[in-house]
């Protein structure tokens, strides 16, 4: 077949002749990949070509230099750096070509191929000519649509390749596109293009940033374009300025003085939907700015350090002029709008909330007005748009400023859980959700949980978002009325919910039973039972117990259709509703602990049989390790007759690389069943070891399920005890080995894998020290010690705001516990290294356990080196 006819297919109606097109172009690119792209560049610089022709061509190019997932990306870099010189060469060369056609669509393509190979070649250093000839293309006057598709290029390049690589040639790339982003650039696409480049480079200008003339220069010509008569420009124009406000926040403030003020209300009035949300946007950056100082400031202080950054205050300095045009954006709202569009209304409501965050009281006094006049309002949008404003504002103000406030508000809201208008019920649903989750606490309770619960629960049989706001309100009072915060081992016997808990759950139960599933209502109302069973008091067990048993009769019979299921959705839906039973389950055995062994056995059949069902779906296989480990948790040892059954299901789902979730709930499931068996669970510990090592030697698994399977073996090393020495040099090394991995300063992903990857390391660690000093094999560890340390140092060498409160508690233990093994000076150097010392005397900012912790340490350390 003619390549250009697979191309074509590539764009059929039919999926069967897609689906054939995009394998015939895989296989040859599979076949001889330099001729591949060859082909595709000569198709791309075509000009006899059908537009969609040369669309396919390009995005088959690009489709064969990118990927999201870093290592496929890897391999893609390397067999195009693999192709020889002279076809890449071929290749970029027919890109341009593309680049220069007058028709500009194809520009657009070759442009992206560009920015695809340029990702590539620029950090290799195999295209150093590349930005010196896009820079010659833009200043071809005479050329707009060159200008207009290299600029495209240039704003792709800068999105993809890392700032750092563009650096040295940030002043021309700087200078070409601020000058194409001017008002006087008579073509408005090379403008748009233009200013659509400039947002891609904003991070790696910093430079320019700094130098106050270039910083003018730039905004000046910004503020402009937000003037410009062209729609997408202004659009393109506000984002730029939404984007430097999230950068450089520290040097705005003569630009918001002189002109950002001014330029961004009147964007937010905008009859152009797209600039309003821009300016809209502008403003919640600000606020987004802000919030971040204050809570960096008040660490600062708690600390007793200064402050790295000021805030500005433009937030409240702006309030008086900002607020009203945002409440009066509230009411604008489309009835026959898609409800899970953004749209100014929405983007207003959400702007109001920050700024409450920000300017805290000072917001209440000016908003309050607007609600008063406009809640009762005949017109459903004012109406809406008044309680909107009034959720708006829950969060940020002081709850004892805003107690009256709530109080006499919901006498107002509760009623209009009834309004005529459904957007305004949800609203008020909303509204009601959001006062359960901040004010419970701060009001008389007592006086409105009667007519409060009522309206959630009418508000379950509602269409749309209500009956979803509904449950998430349900759920907020349970949790706030709940002292233990779920604590099983706290449960209280009674409280002011008890009377309410069966009512409310029987609610509930109805919904998850609704023939529809309006706004996945089913699994928000199973979550909602699943936080009611959660913090459930002492007198609401029985019904928790009954619950259960109704559960598994839904299980059992959605088991018997099982093999009646043809249709894909049907088969989605199943999997659906078996997913949240399991996560009910789990809330009533987590809740129940070993009380759940009158049930247990036919617990475990039902949930066999599912994992025999569904065996090749790895999400459903997902749930039933889920509640096997809530299982072994609760029955601990009583848990070993169920193990054999379900060790086929275990050891197969940890060699399903593929599937990482699966995987990764896998190994934790190991971890629950050996906390829970003890040394109970040796007979099965080669089986475990065997498939974890495996899975730390293999080079298909996710890097990040690495880290749940160091924390398993050390749950593996406390239940077995000295048996562990077994595999103690195996792992020994392999701890070793991961602990000296190190990460690129420029790489910040990885900088976080390799931080978790050594706090894993040190979980591992926990385990097989306690393990051998428990066994009394404190000589046969000795021999490791060092690489131990050099793990430990690590640690304490990073930033500590890097690590966890929980790490840190961690990485003390594990130096207490060295101290305790060896109390007679043989690892007294390493217990005295300055990083140990200074980590056990600096306690500021800990928790309580960890400061009991670190003095806990300090003492083992004492007497392990002054008593050697």
């Amino acid at each position: 077949m003619d390549p250009a006819q697979i191309l074509a297919n590539t764009y059929s109606p039919d999926a069967s002749t897609r689906d054939d097109a995009t394998a015939r172009l895989e296989q040859a690119a599979n076949e001889n990949f330099p001729a591949y792209m060859s082909m595709l560049s000569a198709e791309v610089t075509n000009e006899s070509r059908d537009q969609f022709i040369r669309n396919a061509a390009g995005l088959a190019i690009k489709n064969a230099l990118t990927a999201r997932d870093p290592k496929r990306q890897n391999e893609m870099s390397q067999r195009w750096l693999a192709v020889d010189a002279n076809t890449r060469q071929q290749v970029k060369n027919n890109c341009f070509m593309a680049l220069h056609s007058s028709n500009t669509r194809a520009g657009g393509v070759a442009a992206q191929d560009i920015a695809a190979i340029a990702a590539i070649e620029l950090p290799a250093n195999t295209w150093p000519e590349l930005i010196e000839q896009l820079l010659g293309f833009v200043n071809n006057a005479a050329n707009a649509g060159l200008r207009m598709a290299t600029l495209q290029a240039i704003g792709y390049i800068c999105e993809q390749v890392k700032p750092e690589i563009l650096q040295t040639r940030a002043n021309e790339i700087l200078t070409a596109v601020v000058q194409g982003a001017r008002k006087d650039e008579p073509e408005t696409e090379v403008q748009l293009a233009a200013v659509n480049a400039l947002y891609n480079s904003l991070e790696f200008v910093r430079d320019n940033f700094e130098r106050e003339g270039e910083r003018n220069y730039i905004m000046q010509v910004v503020c402009e374009a937000t003037q410009s008569p062209s729609v997408p420009v202004q659009v393109a124009a506000f984002e730029c300025l939404v984007r430097i406000m999230n950068l450089y926040y520290d040097k705005m403030a003569f630009y918001m003085e002189r002109a950002l003020f001014g330029l961004t209300v009147l964007g937010m009035r905008s009859s152009e939907p797209n600039v309003a949300l821009q300016a809209i946007e502008f403003w919640s950056t600000v606020c987004d700015e802000e919030i971040d100082i204050i809570v960096e400031n008040t660490e600062a202080e708690e600390y007793g350090e200064i402050p790295t950054r000021t805030c500005k205050n433009f937030a409240k300095i702006a309030l008086n002029e900002i607020l009203p045009v945002l409440l009066t954006l509230l009411s604008t709202q489309d009835e026959d709008a898609d409800e899970e569009e953004w749209n100014v209304s929405m983007a207003a409501a959400h702007c109001l909330s920050l700024l409450a965050q920000v300017v805290l009281d000072d917001i209440v006094s000016l908003v309050v007005p607007y609600i008063e006049a406009h809640i009762k309002s005949a017109d459903w949008h004012q109406r809406e748009a008044a309680v909107m404003a009034f959720g708006s504002i829950i969060e940020g103000p002081s709850p004892k400023g805003l107690q009256p406030i709530v109080a006499q508000g919901l006498t107002v809201l509760i009623p209009m859980m009834n309004d005529a208008h459904p957007a305004v019920k949800d609203t008020v649903a909303w509204t009601l959700g959001k006062i359960s989750d901040l004010m419970l606490s701060h009001i008389a309770i007592e006086n409105f949980m009667v007519p409060l619960i009522n309206a959630f629960v009418q508000g379950l049989d509602e269409k749309g978002r209500i009956a979803p706001n509904c449950c998430w309100g349900l759920m907020n009072i349970a949790i706030q009325l709940d002292p233990t915060d779920g604590d099983a081992e706290s449960t209280p016997d009674t409280s002011p919910l008890s009377p309410y808990f069966d009512g409310i759950v029987n609610a509930l139960w109805r919904v998850t039973d609704r023939r529809d599933n309006d706004h996945n209502i089913r699994t928000t109302a199973y979550e909602a039972i699943s936080t009611y069973i959660e913090h459930c008091n002492k007198d609401n067990l029985n019904t928790v117990g009954q619950l259960a048993q109704q559960l598994l009769v839904r299980m059992e019979s959605l088991l018997s259709q099982a093999n009646e299921i043809l249709g894909t959705d049907d088969r989605n839906n199943w999997h659906e509703l078996m997913s949240n039973i399991c996560g009910v389950l789990i809330s009533v055995t987590r809740k129940t602990g070993s009380n759940i062994s009158h049930i247990s056995d036919r617990m475990m059949t039902d949930v066999l049989q599912l994992a025999t069902v569904a065996s090749r779906t790895s999400t459903v296989l997902e749930d039933v390790f889920l509640v096997l480990g809530a299982a072994a948790t609760s029955l601990e040892q009583a848990f070993l007759p169920y193990l054999n059954a379900f060790l086929p299901f275990l050891l197969a789902s940890l060699k399903a690389h593929e599937e990482t979730q699966l995987v990764n709930v896998a190994v934790g499931l190991i971890g629950d069943i050996c906390r829970a068996l003890g040394d109970q669970c040796l007979p099965y510990c080669n089986a475990f070891m065997t498939a974890l090592i495996e899975n730390l030697q293999s080079d298909t698994l996710a890097r990040s399920v690495k880290i749940p399977i160091l924390q398993a073996i050390g749950d593996i090393a406390i239940a077995i005890g000295g048996n562990f020495e077994h595999y103690l040099s195996t792992i020994m090394e392999m701890l070793k080995q991961a602990g000296a991995m190190e990460a690129d300063p420029l790489d910040a992903a990885l900088q976080e894998y390799v931080v978790r990857l050594r706090d894993g390391i040190i979980d591992a660690y926990v385990g097989i020290v306690q393990s051998m000093r428990a066994s009394h094999k404190e000589n046969e560890l000795l021999p490791y010690i060092p690489s131990v340390f050099i793990v430990i140092l690590k640690c304490l060498n990073e930033d500590e705001y890097d690590r966890s409160d929980t790490s840190t508690r961690t990485l003390l233990g594990l130096i207490g516990e060295l101290a305790v093994m060896y109390p007679n000076g043989q690892i007294k150097e390493y217990l005295l290294n300055d990083a140990v010392v200074q980590t056990l005397k600096y306690t500021r900012g800990r928790s309580k356990i960890t400061k009991a912790t670190a003095k806990w340490a300090k003492d083992a350390v004492k007497k392990a080196t002054t008593l050697a």
